[in-house]
């Protein structure tokens, strides 16, 4: 899978740069692949293309790009396994995870798109004025490696159903699922520079889309601290700015909880993906007087976590994403031992045929400790005592982040919990997250919302007109 051209304005075309991105395999640290890494040239002309092509695309009938998203999204749900096996390839999810979290969630949600726009009021009329909501333009999209499907399609289908058009940079990590979304981009014919691909490295592509003029929009997944060097670029022209970026989300439970269903969904949201998961509930937050059966249950409920290689069916943990990756998650492992914690499960990692780490679960940590403060991205869990629900609740907003979380408990009980944790999205006792509900939030968790009608109004401007 190597891939010498860029996407710009309906064509592939010849980079005018030499130099290349090669892809790993995590599973076993085999080069599968390659992207030209653009350069500025390679930018600017991608960036012109999406400009010229902005007023036709927003000024076409609603129906008109309802049909061409519908085609887009009848090509992948064909080619679905295909789409699979890239991100089985380059990321190192489980097979399984990978169809039925990777990509079938948010291919179903493009048609939750398609419903919403189409019953959307783009016009709302008051005595003496008018309101309309418009397109806000060219749209640079920095998406990142760890849901390297479903984190383009919850920004590019959005933004062109909603009129605007596009310059997509996808993580350097994980290339080659964009790469194959632009084939079938491309065989839909959307009309020429609508929607355009330059990949290479965040550091330069991302930075220059972020700097540039003709830029109206930067929208990005990513860590919190890329997400405020790409900010503080993009403000200086005051763009349109959206930014979904770290977690250290904190499940609590309380006593009269079901610990079983706690701890699974604790469990599954911090070990799959590898851990490698923005929303992940990686601080366990428990009755003190519960502990010793708390941690006994975490202990069973952890084998079934096979780690091992994604290809194989029975696997459920496969590698981290990357070298970088794992020697990050082996400091965090290293550094919760030198600060006190315990391993309850789990050892510290060994370098293997591939980035592999065993799910983790530390005891004895407290909320200062940096495997409590800081998003690991991996799959350690920090488990924290409380002695009163109102230390609990302190705990879990005593942190940088805002993005996820979760309550367990007697239902009544665990919602008056969750309305005091500040974060943007939370979960009481059996509830689910859905792809039709807005993601985002608070703090240094991002700015903006992704996900349902929300979703799409983060790429339309708002405009009074008086009469």
């Amino acid at each position: 899978m190597h891939y010498k051209k860029l996407y710009i304005n309906g064509k592939w075309v010849e980079p005018n740069s030499t130099s290349i991105i090669e892809v790993e395999n995590p599973a076993n640290k085999t080069i599968i692949g390659s992207v030209p890494a653009a350069n500025e040239d390679d930018i600017n002309m991608a960036v012109k293309a999406a400009r010229e092509a902005f007023v036709p695309w927003s000024t076409r009938p609603l129906e008109d790009r309802v049909s061409f998203v519908q085609k887009l999204f009848d090509m992948l749900i064909n080619i679905k396994e295909e789409l699979a096996d890239i991100v089985v390839m380059e990321l190192g999810s489980s097979r399984s995870f990978a169809l039925n979290t990777h990509i079938m969630p948010y291919l179903l949600n493009i048609e939750d798109y398609i419903k919403i726009v189409e019953n959307y009021e783009f016009e709302e009329r008051y005595p003496g004025y008018i309101v309309t909501k418009e397109p806000v333009g060219v749209v640079a999209a920095l998406t990142p490696w760890n849901y390297p499907f479903g984190q383009i399609i919850k920004k590019l289908i959005p933004a062109l159903l909603a009129g605007n058009t596009m310059v997509l940079k996808p993580s350097q990590k994980t290339p080659l699922i964009a790469v194959k979304l632009t084939e079938a981009i491309d065989k839909v014919a959307f009309p020429e520079g609508v929607f355009n691909l330059v990949t290479g490295k965040g550091s330069e592509v991302g930075n220059i889309l972020a700097t540039h003029k003709d830029v109206d929009m930067v929208t990005l997944t990513g860590s919190t601290s890329a997400g405020i060097e790409v900010g503080k670029l993009a403000m200086d022209d005051l763009k349109r700015l959206t930014l979904e970026l770290g977690g250290k989300s904190p499940g609590i439970i309380l006593k009269g909880a079901d610990y079983d269903l706690a701890l699974t969904k604790v469990l599954d949201k911090v070990f799959l993906n590898t851990g490698q998961t923005c929303s992940a509930l990686s601080r366990l937050i428990i009755p003190r007087e519960e502990k010793e059966i708390i941690e006994e249950l975490i202990i069973e409920k952890s084998k079934k976590y096979k780690v091992g290689n994604p290809n194989e069916a029975d696997t459920i943990v496969g590698p981290l994403a990357s070298k970088k990756q794992f020697d990050k998650v082996s400091y965090y492992i290293n550094k919760g031992i030198e600060e006190g914690a315990s391993l309850l499960v789990g050892e510290v990692p060994k370098e293997s045929e591939g980035y592999y780490v065993s799910p983790t679960v530390f005891v004895d940590v407290n909320n200062n400790m940096e495997i409590a403060r800081n998003e690991i991205f991996g799959p350690v869990l920090s488990v924290i005592c409380y002695d009163s629900v109102e230390e609990a609740i302190s705990i879990a907003n005593d942190t940088q982040f805002g993005l996820s979380g979760a309550v367990f408990g007697p239902d009544e009980s665990a919602k008056m919990v969750a309305k005091q944790i500040r974060t943007g999205n939370i979960v009481v006792n059996e509830g689910n997250f859905t792809h039709k509900a807005p993601f985002g939030g608070f703090k240094h968790s991002g700015i903006g919302r992704e996900g349902g009608k929300y979703g799409i109004e983060e790429f339309l401007e708002i405009k009074a007109t008086f009469y």
